[in-house]
């Protein structure tokens, strides 16, 4: 809890500070690579700094953290928190490095802000970044002791047991290795790849398999300099460096009715957790709707279909914006995804998973129908610039 004399500060300050906000990050990021250029090539996603997704998704969290030391939500603090400190915790990152971040945000907020940064302003956001790291770097060191590994020692070689096309631009591994530790379904992992300039970069892709499998699978589309190196270069019998899996968007252990919407390789956390209810013959009702460019484009689509089957109170309803020469009909639709015809049970908790823009879409259209703001769970893959608002 932050002192009462910097909660005034950071009332008083919050307006322009957050105005500011996004500048203040830009140049933090450009200082801190400037002084440590490893940082860049080796840790933080090259591609998310280019487009500013990473600088927008920081700025966000300081802004919203800060606010709600104002007006205190302890769930709205763990929602945003908890998806940062697994993020992290599936990159390694150990408590030391919190404080080259201090060291380069506090300059960069200095030079944006200049005179209006008096000794009592900086000690009073000085308070609220280190209350921000402080419960992060508990967080993680939870998160690392539940995964039995020590702060940032998260990193194991596995092998490519199979490799298979799941669509034209999609590939699936199954990776095999000593000891492989169990995972939640819907949790990823961090795969590194050394990149043709020597640049050593990571992704995390969701596990898109059942933890009883034993091995482990991740499914991977072309988008990006990572996945594009792993489709074209990564073959059976090939090690890849990967980290403990991660990860809170998870199945709870109760029988609410579950939604699993997804668009796109958006996909791939909820065939692990079809895959687990399939495999525990789990009896509750479970409703899956998928949305996508085409059948073609639909990665896992016999499995997904499969899935569905196994499961006794099951239904899926799929939309195409293509669906060529099929006519819609049993749960096949053309066009976008819409709830509107969707019968969502009382008590549902729904699972989403896709492009942002079609995830804020759902959650809108599920608050519409009665499902309780924090029923509604979400991965975003890349940088999580959405933290919902209550409802």
């Amino acid at each position: 809890m932050l002192s009462a004399t910097a909660t005034e500060t950071i009332r008083a300050t919050l307006p322009a500070v957050g105005a500011a906000i996004g500048d203040i990050t830009a140049l933090f990021y450009r200082r801190m690579f400037e002084a440590h250029p490893e940082l860049e090539r080796d840790l933080f996603n090259r591609g998310n700094q280019r487009q500013g997704q990473q600088q927008q998704a920081l700025a966000g969290a300081i802004a919203a953290f800060a606010a709600l030391q104002l007006e205190p939500d302890p769930a709205r603090v763990e929602l945003i928190l908890s998806r940062i400190a697994n993020k992290h915790a599936s990159l390694g990152i150990e408590p030391a490095q919190y404080e080259i971040v201090h060291t380069y945000l506090f300059q960069a907020i200095a030079e944006v802000l200049g005179a209006a940064v008096t000794p009592e302003v900086a000690a009073a956001w000085d308070e609220v970044y280190w209350l921000m790291a402080e419960t992060l770097i508990a967080m993680e060191a939870e998160l690392y002791r539940a995964a039995g590994v020590a702060p940032g020692a998260v990193w194991r070689t596995v092998r490519v047991r199979e490799r298979r096309y799941e669509s034209a631009d999609t590939v699936s591994f199954v990776l095999t290795g000593t000891e492989l530790p169990p995972f939640a379904p819907g949790q990823y992992l961090s795969v590194a790849v050394r990149l043709p300039d020597g640049a050593r970069q990571i992704r995390q892709y969701s596990l898109s398999s059942a933890p009883a499998a034993g091995d482990w699978r991740i499914t991977v589309k072309r988008a990006g300099e990572v996945s594009n190196a792993l489709v074209d270069t990564i073959f059976e019998g090939d090690e890849l460096q990967v980290t403990t899996p991660f990860g809170d968007l998870v199945l709870p252990g109760d029988d609410a009715p579950l939604l699993l919407i997804s668009a796109g390789i958006g996909c791939t956390p909820m065939l692990g957790m079809l895959g687990h209810l399939a495999e525990t013959a789990d009896p509750r009702p479970v409703t899956v709707l998928h949305a996508d460019r085409a059948l073609s484009s639909h990665a896992h689509r016999a499995e997904l279909a499969e899935l569905v089957e196994r499961l006794p109170f099951a239904v899926m309803h799929r939309w195409y914006e293509d669906l060529g020469s099929r006519a819609p009909g049993a749960g096949l639709r053309a066009g976008r995804a819409d709830l509107g015809e969707v019968t969502v049970a009382a008590g549902t908790r729904a699972y989403l998973c896709g492009p942002l823009p079609f995830m804020l879409g759902m959650r809108k259209a599920l608050l519409a129908k009665g499902v309780a703001a924090a029923d509604i769970h979400y991965e975003v893959f890349g940088p999580d610039s959405w933290a919902p608002a209550p409802a």
